[in-house]
């Protein structure tokens, strides 16, 4: 371990809350009963890293596969969806955070994309924590739309294809403002990433849990940053040249 690693806190978080319907299974309720206990545990997310000093916390709420899922399902977390909307977006503008959505909205329907739309332009001047949320994404999907603005650009004349590098490239990526993905938590158990954040997470340390989304509350998350801050991040380089670096 480096020296000041223990101190060390991620800038950026990223989460794929997986875990709610055996949650709910294990109790005897249906699914939906543990996609709003989840609703508890993304609150006590937001409030543990605005706490630890984190800039950002990128959640994976609605995959592009979930539409897959049974229609009941879908349409009980895209009524979740919408009373979260209607309920904390107040809450989270007065603490400072900047709420934003990430992934293909136009499956949504025009009154919820209306209410993601107001969230973001209300929240868009807060930078205490920059919270994200992916729905109907997929790492895959961010790739190609990137891929797409960059063939767009330069058909426009604007670029040469011998100037596409992974610096141009992912200035279309989503996040790409923001700093790099530090930390992937993935609860639940699985340790797959799921087609989640792809590209985001080349250097990205996996924390993976056996913890259920619902019951992942604040000690969980600083034990997985402790865990993060154990780490030592060689980026290619040798664990000598770390140790030597300024």
């Amino acid at each position: 371990m480096t020296k000041g690693k223990a101190s060390q806190i991620p800038r950026h978080i990223a989460i794929v809350m997986d875990g709610n319907g055996r949650w709910a299974r294990a109790r005897h309720r249906p699914r939906s009963f543990g996609h709003n206990a989840g609703r508890k545990a993304v609150r006590a997310a937001i409030e543990s890293c605005m706490r630890e000093g984190v800039h950002a916390l990128t959640l994976f709420a609605f995959s592009s596969e979930n539409w897959q899922r049974p229609q009941d399902e879908v349409g009980a977390l895209m009524s979740l969806f919408v009373r979260a909307l209607d309920k904390e977006v107040d809450e989270l503008h007065a603490n400072g955070v900047r709420l934003r959505f990430i992934g293909d909205l136009s499956a949504f329907d025009e009154p919820l994309r209306q209410r993601m739309q107001l969230a973001m332009s209300r929240t868009a001047g807060n930078d205490r924590l920059h919270v994200n949320i992916a729905v109907n994404y997929g790492g895959r999907w961010d790739i190609v739309q990137a891929s797409r603005l960059a063939a767009e650009a330069v058909l426009r004349g604007e670029l040469r294809p011998d100037q596409i590098d992974e610096a141009r490239l992912n200035r279309w990526i989503s996040l790409a403002e923001l700093p790099p993905l530090d930390l992937f938590i993935r609860t639940g158990g699985e340790c797959r990433i799921s087609n989640f954040l792809l590209w985001q997470a080349a250097y990205a340390e996996l924390y993976f849990t056996d913890t259920l989304w619902p019951d992942f509350d604040q000690a969980c998350l600083r034990r997985a940053i402790e865990d993060y801050a154990r780490r030592e991040r060689r980026y290619g380089r040798t664990g000598e040249q770390i140790a030597a670096a300024p």
